[in-house]
């Protein structure tokens, strides 16, 4: 039996099992379908669909005692549900636990249903349930050893973030951009910037690259010169009528005096003169 070929292969090597009508309150999801994200309002339109045209390609189960659990087509089942149908096409495969987890998984994964977080714990569990490497994991799915990769690298994002790109708020690749900062907080703050400025991939990139130099010309904190640089920054505010802000590096610092416009700045350069003498 061809795993790594999905549901379309074993059904081809079994084809006497046609699809037959069972009740849909017969059948029940399984607790570790891959898929664990369904929106709302495409279940919404795809019960709407089914109302008017039924269901065109059947789910596949297997026999569960006096019930069926679901291997592929849980949305098509739950949308069914919403468009009050009582009962469902589907195709039973006798197979074991672990055959029908593992089919979930391809299944889904070769059809690209999954958001980007689905995607890579598929990956992981296909590793982990079949003992496979990243090279034995995309030829099973039919990817690219670096697709595979790429995507287990989300993975390592802390929750908040991969909320984000669950919900197609951040797309991964945005994501892995953001992951040289090993910072949660400043991360998350890095997340939002690019959300709100509507970056590209590669300003993501540069945006990573300087808030880590920033990070690396940070001393240790130390509470004197804390205090010392935030009374420097009100005084030549003060002095100016500007904001000034002050990043005190190891080898070296930056200021930075806000002005607005050329007028602004040749005030501000009236009062910096002023404060030679």
């Amino acid at each position: 039996m061809g795993l790594g070929r999905g549901l379309d292969a074993l059904l081809g090597e079994e084809p006497a099992q046609g699809a037959t009508g069972i009740a849909l309150r017969d059948i029940e999801p399984n607790p570790r379908q891959p898929r664990t994200y369904f929106d709302d309002a495409a279940l919404a339109e795809l019960a709407e669909s089914i109302r008017q045209n039924g269901v065109i390609t059947p789910i596949t189960v297997r026999k569960t005692g006096q019930t069926y659990q679901i291997i592929a087509g849980e949305r098509r089942w739950r949308a069914s549900r919403l468009a009050g149908l009582d009962e469902i096409p589907a195709v039973v495969l006798d197979v074991d636990e672990q055959t029908a987890y593992v089919l979930a998984l391809v299944e889904n994964l070769q059809r690209e249903d999954l958001n980007p977080i689905e995607e890579a714990e598929g990956y992981e569990r296909l590793m982990e349930e079949l003992s496979l490497t990243q090279e034995g994991v995309a030829e099973r799915v039919g990817r690219s050893r670096p697709a595979v990769a790429n995507a287990l690298r989300l993975l390592a994002m802390p929750e908040t973030l991969r909320d984000l790109v669950v919900d197609g708020t951040l797309s991964s690749g945005h994501a892995r951009a953001l992951l040289p900062i090993s910072d949660v907080e400043r991360m998350y703050k890095a997340a939002q910037t690019v959300i709100e400025r509507e970056l590209s991939v590669r300003d993501t990139e540069r945006l990573v690259k300087r808030l880590r130099e920033e990070q690396e010309e940070k001393p240790a904190p130390v509470r004197g010169d804390a205090i010392y640089i935030e009374d420097l920054q009100r005084t030549l505010s003060q002095a100016t009528g500007r904001k000034v802000t002050i990043h005190h590096g190891k080898k070296r610092g930056k200021m930075t005096i806000e002005y607005y416009g050329n007028e602004d700045l040749d005030v501000l350069c009236t009062a910096i003169r002023k404060l030679k003498h």
